[in-house]
């Protein structure tokens, strides 16, 4: 529930970069690494737009589009917070948490304040966080990503719950 949301943490390991990435481009939005939070809220203010799209969604899987996805990811050359919105929907958007080549190779960690994101990237409170994915993904560029995810572990309040499997050697 979003009062128990607090801190967020992981980390993960990416060997390079995808060559041709570009998060604002649909045709070429990939990238290494991406650390994926959906949200259930108030359908009622979906746009008619997302409203019509989440309708769709579920008339094709039989399962609720989330209302709000947020996305942590790392960029080619998008300064660190920046944020993309989807082409599609606006209820998706990514925040670039890492960028460039600096950091490759080497395991990075974070620790996030989702509440304080998801007000950053939607204007708004966020509702229940439904799940937590990872991703790596080069579909849109055709090209080939090698990356490693050490666990994920929410910190609600007081306590500590590991939603992911420990750090590969």
């Amino acid at each position: 529930e979003p009062a128990a949301m607090d801190q967020l943490r992981f980390s993960w390991k990416v060997a390079g970069l995808i060559p041709d990435a570009d998060l604002n481009r649909r045709e070429k939005s990939d990238s290494p690494v991406r650390l994926v939070l959906t949200f259930d809220g108030d359908r009622s203010r979906l746009s008619a737009r997302d409203a019509m799209l989440s309708e769709l969604a579920r008339a094709v899987t039989g399962e609720e589009m989330p209302y709000a996805t947020l996305m942590y990811v790392w960029s080619n050359d998008l300064v660190p917070g920046t944020v993309v919105a989807n082409r599609r929907t606006d209820r998706i958007r990514k925040l670039v948490i890492e960028s460039g080549p600096a950091g490759l190779n080497q395991w990075q960690e974070y620790q996030r304040d989702i509440r304080a994101d998801f007000e950053k990237v939607f204007g708004e409170l966020p509702g229940t966080l439904m799940s937590v994915g990872i991703m790596t993904d080069t579909d849109n560029t055709g090209g080939q990503a090698r990356a490693w995810y050490g666990p994920v572990t929410l910190a609600p309040n007081t306590q500590t719950q590991t939603l992911a499997l420990p750090l590969p050697k």
